[in-house]
């Protein structure tokens, strides 16, 4: 049984959107970093990359379990616990003076991430009921979680260029520390448990298995290849735990995850949804950015700078729908949204190696960013709506998964795309360009190949909104008895499933 604390929304919202802005921040700040780190602490070429996929695999891979942690053991204190992990790896990290220290800096930021991002969100959607209100809130969020991705491109490139490399891990500490000021003793974090059930140890490792496994099969495609011993059977063995997990979680008396939670269309509907934009989404910054330096040939604090009206779009997109979806639900929002996405992205698609940012960037950029704000905003309202205050963990760890996971396994996928059109190793994060071919034409051909096919899963993205996503918003049937084995939460979700 659980008992709900609501008390000091302000508060929880002014933390979490800080909490949230710097771990979006810490996903893209780092990039722009690389190849100042490479020559800083000796990374060989084909080690660079653990910068960037280490954090995603502890981040991706412990999601679910940090979603469920704070359900049982409290969300302020998850969250608390997570920043103040994410806060000590990012001085760690910044104070590195070999590679491995870095790698293992960046690990445990993917630790306190997965224990904070899950925390954050169910804070929130249990701090702010259900309606306007909440929409409102998320909508501050996803704002606060689009700038920090996009911020970051800026951020990094002006830190490398003029502060040094470590401050793109070192310019976490003072938004850490707002973040855990603003969580004073007593501060409302939503439902907490009156019994204690146990955690799900058996469910944890095999998600976690499942999960990082899957992650790292897909970052070692980079060196690998697709179609090696070694990534088919990583990817199989990922596959056979995540099936296990499945099977584990119906049998299991607290699951980590409640399958029956996916019968929602809303839950169901939106995690797919955020898995394919989230792919499209890293293809924009991950594709634009390099050719922006690649291909354009500008400098780090430029290529920032030229993300800032990506940046301006996703804030104003996300506030778009913000007011969208409180008076008209997440569906009115998220289908125009991921059709203005895929239009943004089709058109960065003509990128040419003889154009510039005003003609090649800047409209696209725009219309892109817009539509990416407009389903960021309404797609976290989407997977909580019907969700039990004992489950907000649960669906927000979900969610974050799912998320995660579509940028990581999606942007790899158009990354090895990208370079068997260029025909030379672009497909690498550090941005390699060596071998055969790999003058400014090929580069732009792979790139404008990797923009086209986020075009495609933008437009995949439409498809789901309309097809899987209730067209109204769910009613909570009251007034009915349980039946024998059924749950309070199976019934908050019955008007869900339709």
């Amino acid at each position: 049984m659980y008992k709900n604390s609501r008390g000091r929304p302000g508060l929880v919202l002014a933390a979490v959107t800080v909490a949230q802005f710097v771990l979006a921040l810490d996903l893209s700040v780092v990039n722009v970093a690389l190849p100042a780190i490479r020559d800083a602490l000796g990374f060989a070429p084909l080690d660079l990359s653990w910068v960037i996929h280490v954090y995603a695999l502890t981040f991706g891979g412990l999601l679910l379990l940090g979603g469920r942690a704070c359900d049982l053991y409290g969300r302020r204190r998850l969250l608390m616990l997570g920043l103040a992990v994410f806060g000590l790896c990012s001085l760690a990290g910044g104070l590195a003076q070999h590679p491995w220290q870095l790698v293992a800096a960046r690990a445990g930021q993917g630790v306190g991430a997965a224990a904070a991002a899950p925390a954050a969100l169910a804070m929130l959607t249990t701090a702010f009921p259900e309606g306007p209100r909440r929409v409102r809130a998320l909508g501050v969020w996803s704002a606060a979680n689009a700038a920090g991705g996009a911020l970051g491109v800026l951020a990094g490139g002006v830190l490398t260029e003029y502060a040094g490399w470590r401050w793109v891990m070192l310019v976490n500490l003072p938004i850490v520390a707002t973040a855990l000021a603003l969580l004073p003793e007593g501060i409302g974090a939503g439902a907490q448990p009156v019994r204690r059930e146990r955690l799900d140890v058996l469910g944890a490792v095999l998600s976690t298995g499942g999960v990082g496994l899957l992650v790292f099969g897909v970052v070692r495609t980079e060196s690998r290849g697709w179609g090696s011993p070694a990534t088919l059977a990583t990817l199989g063995a990922a596959a056979a735990l995540l099936v296990a997990f499945v099977a584990a979680e119906l049998r299991s008396p607290a699951p980590l995850l409640r399958i029956g939670l996916l019968r929602s269309r809303w839950v169901a509907g939106a995690n797919v949804l955020v898995f394919l934009a989230a792919a499209g989404q890293f293809a924009a910054f991950y594709f634009v950015s390099l050719h922006l330096q690649q291909v354009l040939g500008l400098g780090a604090a430029a290529t920032g700078a030229a993300f800032l009206p990506f940046s301006a779009g996703l804030v104003v997109g996300s506030l778009v729908a913000t007011r969208i979806t409180a008076h008209r639900g997440p569906r009115v929002a998220l289908v125009p949204g991921a059709v203005l996405a895929a239009v943004g992205l089709g058109w960065f698609a003509l990128i040419s190696p003889d154009g510039g940012f005003l003609g090649d960037v800047l409209g696209p950029s725009l219309v892109t960013s817009v539509g990416t704000g407009l389903v960021l905003a309404p797609v976290a309202a989407a997977a909580t709506t019907g969700v039990a205050p004992r489950e907000a963990g649960a669906a927000s760890g979900l969610l974050n998964s799912s998320r995660q996971l579509g940028g990581c396994v999606g942007l790899a996928a158009l990354a090895t795309l990208a370079a068997h059109r260029t025909g030379s190793v672009t497909g690498s994060s550090t941005g390699a360009t060596t071998g055969p071919g790999a003058g400014p034409a090929a580069l732009d051909a792979g790139y404008a190949l990797g923009l086209a096919a986020g075009a495609v899963l933008f437009a995949l993205a439409a498809v789901v909104a309309v097809t899987v996503l209730p067209r109204r918003r769910p009613g909570t049937p009251e007034g009915r008895p349980l039946a024998a084995g059924e749950r309070q939460e199976d019934l908050q979700l019955e008007g869900t499933s339709s």
